[in-house]
């Protein structure tokens, strides 16, 4: 550490490192400080260079340096259990990205690592900061619904040319592994381990093609919660449907903070990642008195950046690790078992 500081390395200089992860890490400068950037061919014609960060091309100049706490791992899947390995062979803690692992194996054998020598390990799950997540979360717990029935979570697209693109099918490669690893985090982070899961997981353009759709159900007792996804969706269904005995919320939209990154328009400036009025969902519920209502909830605010001050207060404060193991590993085992019969 220098001072109070972690001192990161990212490995991979693209957009999930660039997007994603380093515009939050620049608003935490109290907390973190980024040292280097390992790519094997680093460019900086599509990400703008940082000052005072070392960028290079030898890896060695990530896990050989002893001043480097975290490393960050943005590379594809399948490089991640390499990388995540190598990091926490050299004392290094570990942030990796989604998916976690190729593997709820591979994934296994890295938090047994971690934990015998003590060091932080877990996987980048920013969408349990999504503002359109946050905002159900926070209707749900009003009690307004009364006692929960069903929740849909869907996660549309119209990109065809995606699917249309492959000729084959590659479980890393899947909508279900790219995708479903976010929503399925949701539902894992808020309500548990389910005691059922029915898989709907299909190759729409046929066998031997990309998985582009799935439908997955979750049972908790009395309450299902669906993840729904197509790349073939024309028009989106609402992000979040959730039903219960007294009422009903619906969420259209979802967070927009991605949506801002896109054009370049970065934490901190006015209005980030914000929703306008237009973007509240409605809520609709008797009271008990029986009255009826219909209200538009005012949207949380959504930070990604969250993620990392989970990791700082483990790392430095000793605090329960916020995306746990026990969640990776089960949402491993679900992505598994989803393309499980595709070929």
């Amino acid at each position: 550490m220098t001072g109070n500081k972690l001192v990161l390395a990212y490995i991979g200089n693209g957009k999930s490192a660039n997007r994603y992860h380093i515009p939050y890490v620049l608003q935490r400068r109290d907390r973190f400080v980024i040292k280097t950037i390992y790519s094997p061919r680093i460019r900086h014609d599509v990400w703008e260079q940082l000052e005072n960060v070392a960028y290079t091309e030898d890896p060695k100049d990530v896990f050989a340096d002893p001043d480097i706490d975290l490393v960050v791992v943005n590379t594809g899947v399948q490089h991640h259990y390499e990388y995540a390995k190598q990091a926490l062979e050299n004392g290094k803690h570990c942030l990796c990205e989604k998916p976690f692992m190729a593997t709820k194996a591979q994934a296994q054998e890295i938090f047994d690592m971690a934990k015998e020598k003590g060091l932080f390990c877990c996987a980048y799950q920013n969408r349990r900061y999504d503002s359109d997540f946050l905002t159900v979360q926070k209707v749900i717990e009003s009690k307004k619904l009364g006692e929960l029935l069903e929740v849909e979570m869907h996660y549309d697209y119209y990109r065809p040319q995606i699917p249309q693109g492959t000729d084959r099918f590659c479980a890393l490669e899947s909508y279900l592994y790219g995708h479903g690893c976010h929503t399925l985090d949701q539902v894992i982070s808020y309500f548990g381990k389910p005691q059922k899961v029915h898989y709907d997981v299909r190759q729409l353009l046929g066998e031997g093609r990309m998985n582009d759709y799935f439908d997955i159900d979750l049972y908790y007792k009395t309450l299902k919660v669906s993840v729904k996804s197509s790349y073939f969706r024309v028009k989106s269904r609402p992000r979040f449907l959730v039903y219960g005995k007294k009422g009903m919320f619906v969420k259209e939209t979802e967070d927009r903070q991605e949506e801002h990154l896109k054009l370049f328009y970065m934490p901190g400036r006015p209005g980030f990642g914000l929703d306008e009025p237009r973007h509240y969902g409605l809520l609709t519920y008797y009271d008990e008195e029986g009255i009826f209502h219909e209200e538009k909830v005012p949207s949380a605010a959504g930070d990604y950046g969250l993620v990392y001050d989970g990791i700082y207060e483990s790392i430095v404060n000793g605090r329960e690790q916020v995306i746990k193991p026990w969640q990776t590993l089960l949402q491993m085992e679900m992505l598994e078992q989803g393309v499980a019969n595709l070929k």
